[in-house]
């Protein structure tokens, strides 16, 4: 089977981790004391590109079998040319300019010649030395420090390889395409994961890649080297793939741990490619590890420079959606909370992201049409309480999420101008998704007999009375609790008018009966 991908790399340089207080205020970290480590990740994320980088066939998706997208360049038949597919360069510009880089008017491809069994042709197409943009910084926002970025460069994946345990033979996919990888250094294994987490986020908002750890869209390789205080950097080891933030930290603190073991005891630690046993939380060998040197670059004669003008980088530039930190500051103009705005944002991950690198509807759009010209705060607590409440308790998740925009704002609507109580709300949120209606809300709840009785209506006092009396009689001792001066057992009873008026009947005409006709007072 064989398997073909593209990538973007981003790198920048290399940050230690101080395991003691210093002049400089270097942060401390008590699980290695005088040790200092320099931690590295390499982030693998698959562009959402329909076409592959440099060849016809379409990308595939998760779930589809093996070698159904497949070119002839992809499987490196003699006389094939690679044709660069003009949406990576987008993807890749846009993500460029989220990060604040530095874009070249000129980058060239280069070729880094290995020889396994996933790389038909025996090279990789990348650019190594003149890449399509330089600098750039993402902001951490928790830590409040930014991650420097050196280089960003497009780059050809290899295929997939699995190893066949029935038939004890492995087997290659080149369906794969479009693949980004970011190469960067944090301070600690949880600022590492941090900062991959903002990534993924700022790849999706961007429309460059949906960054689906448990899918493979996104993956990540950790290089780890440890020395003692001021001695040189120590030898470095790579961890690969590994599939979330979680398994990421693990595995960098069983390796800096294992490095410290290893140095402690007299030993050399040795330049190797390892992988993570997610059973015993150890890394283990893979196969030594490659320097610059060993893949032997030189300038891919079949690939002409790319050559970017300032409007062609104008026009990326004006095609940009919001950027996360962009969102973040909106919705608390909006007078949002930070936890609302935190939610709001880890469900908009889910978001599509189609093969044109466009997003569809997310999250954060639903609550803008629903809160538009409306209380943001009621809005969001529509959302995030009852409607993706309700959802959850299906087991389905936002894109399963069938009532519109639309039919939410108007059920807002409803409650808020007394015509429907908030009860009554819930239940006709629940009774939309039940059914998949597509009504308007207003004439469903008169369908349903639920729209709210007039407060001031003599009939509705007399009805609210008599409901009343009903639940004095049927919760006696909650009754003459209530009448020895406990008012928090009054809202028994209150839920019990509630109920047998089917949620029809303001909650504060209720409990004021209720005190009025225990309290033996008038009317």
């Amino acid at each position: 089977m064989f398997r073909r991908c593209t990538r973007i790399i981003i790198r920048h340089e290399d940050v230690l981790v101080r395991s003691f207080a210093s002049k400089s205020g270097s942060r401390v970290d008590g699980r290695w004391p005088g040790w200092e480590v320099v931690i590295g990740l390499e982030v693998h994320a698959q562009i959402k590109s329909r076409a592959k980088l440099f060849s016809h066939a379409w990308t595939s998706t998760y779930d589809e079998s093996p070698n159904t997208h497949v070119d002839i360049f992809d499987a490196a038949f003699p006389g094939t040319l690679p044709k660069l597919n003009s949406s990576c360069v987008e993807l890749a510009v846009r993500t460029a300019l989220a990060l604040n880089s530095t874009i070249q008017r000129r980058s060239a491809f280069d070729r880094k010649h290995y020889f396994y069994s996933d790389l038909p042709a025996g090279y990789q197409i990348t650019q190594q030395y003149a890449p399509l943009a330089k600098g750039g910084r993402l902001k951490l926002r928790k830590d409040e420090v930014s991650v420097k970025i050196k280089q960003i460069q497009l780059e050809q994946d290899t295929a997939k390889s699995t190893f066949d345990q029935r038939s004890q033979q492995s087997v290659i996919d080149l369906n794969r395409a479009a693949h980004l990888t970011i190469e960067f250094a944090r301070r600690t294994p949880e600022q590492a994961g941090e900062y991959l987490r903002t990534l993924q986020a700022l790849l999706r908002s961007v429309g460059a890649s949906d960054g689906n750890m448990e899918e493979g869209s996104l993956r990540c390789d950790a290089n780890v080297s440890v020395h003692q205080a001021g001695d040189p950097k120590g030898t470095r080891c790579e961890i690969k793939n590994l599939n979330s933030v979680k398994f990421m930290t693990i595995a960098i603190r069983s390796e800096v741990l294992r490095h410290i073991e290893v140095l402690e005891a007299g030993g050399t630690v040795r330049q190797e490619t390892r992988g993570f046993d997610e059973q015993t939380a150890e890394t283990y060998l893979l196969r030594s590890k490659e320097d610059a040197p060993d893949y032997r670059y030189m300038p891919d004669p079949n690939l002409p420079p790319i050559i970017l003008n300032e409007a062609y980088i104008e026009s990326v530039r004006s095609s940009m959606p919001e950027l996360p930190e962009q969102i973040r500051a909106r919705l608390l103009a909006k007078g949002l909370s930070e936890r609302d705005v935190d939610f709001l944002m880890s469900i908009d991950a889910g978001r599509e992201v189609g093969f044109d690198g466009r997003l569809g509807g997310g999250f954060i759009s639903y609550f803008d049409d629903v809160s538009n010209n409306r209380n943001a705060k009621v809005a969001i607590n529509w959302i995030t309480h009852d409607l993706y409440g309700l959802l959850v308790a299906r087991k389905e998740n936002f894109k399963d999420n069938i009532i519109s925009a639309v039919q939410l704002g108007e059920l807002i609507d409803l409650v808020e101008s007394k015509k429907l109580t908030g009860t009554s709300g819930k239940r006709l949120l629940k009774h939309i998704i039940e059914k998949q209606s597509k009504a308007a809300p207003s004439a469903i709840a008169k369908e349903l007999s639920l729209l709210a009785l007039e407060t001031n209506n003599e009939q509705t006092k007399e009805f609210v009375d008599k409901l009343c009396k009903e639940a004095i009689e049927a919760l006696p001792e909650e009754a003459e609790v209530v009448r020895k001066g406990n008012l928090r057992v009054l809202n028994k009873l209150v839920g019990y008018v509630m109920k047998a008026s089917k949620g029809r009947t303001d909650a504060q005409l209720i409990h004021t009966r209720l005190r009025n006709i225990l309290a033996d007072k008038a009317d």
